[in-house]
């Protein structure tokens, strides 16, 4: 027996912003397959660099205090005082640009702005600030990356980026040729994982 075709989740009559797709409660491996892109969960092979990260135990220490000293209640809170100094550093060390609330529109589906937009000379990297809910919020960043491979030129064939709650942070790929989105297996904490999250980020932009 043939098993019917299920409804459309994205309706053509409507709009969707990033922030709209943490909203939606259906799989993202379901959402992502209408937007023509297929997700898979496996470790991914970051580029290494062998750049040294001469900062990394200032950095470490006045993350420590602020998670000490600061009300980290809101997301607002989170992106100023543990997400900020670390992108700040990355692109002390890989000379990158931020662009934060970066807008994006590609089409209906497709529009929003990206929290954080790193760009060096020819690589790119996408960083969503959530308060909490990592899962729902590597759909959006997976939607984003989908977004930014129609906004950019280039033969860059890997695309990356990372949801992070400021403590905890989960890297994404999407392999632009076969439209697959990687979500990693590994999360990282702040500090504890600092030295190896900042050698993944330097690695990804220099």
């Amino acid at each position: 027996m043939n098993t019917p075709h299920r409804p459309q989740i994205l309706k053509p009559s409507e709009t969707y912003t990033f922030r709209k797709y943490f909203d939606l409660r259906f799989a993202p491996a379901d959402i992502l397959q209408e937007l023509g892109a297929t997700l898979i969960k496996s470790n991914i092979n970051f580029p290494t660099n062998n750049t040294q990260i001469t900062r990394l135990n200032d950095l470490k220490e006045r993350l420590e205090e602020a998670i000490q000293r600061v009300s980290l209640t809101s997301e607002a809170a989170r992106r100023e005082v543990l997400i900020a100094p670390i992108l700040l550093e990355i692109a002390h060390i890989t000379q990158a640009t931020i662009n934060i609330e970066y807008p994006i529109e590609i089409n209906q589906f497709l529009r929003g702005d990206l929290d954080y937009y790193l760009q060096t000379q020819h690589k790119i990297l996408v960083v969503e600030a959530k308060q909490a809910d990592l899962t729902r919020g590597f759909t959006q960043l997976a939607v984003e990356l989908i977004a930014v491979n129609e906004w950019i030129a280039g033969d860059e064939p890997i695309l990356y980026g990372a949801v992070t709650t400021g403590d905890i942070w989960q890297f994404g790929s999407f392999q632009r040729d076969q439209r697959i989105i990687t979500q990693d297996l590994m999360l990282y904490r702040v500090p504890t994982d600092l030295e190896i999250l900042m050698k993944i980020l330097v690695g990804i932009l220099a």
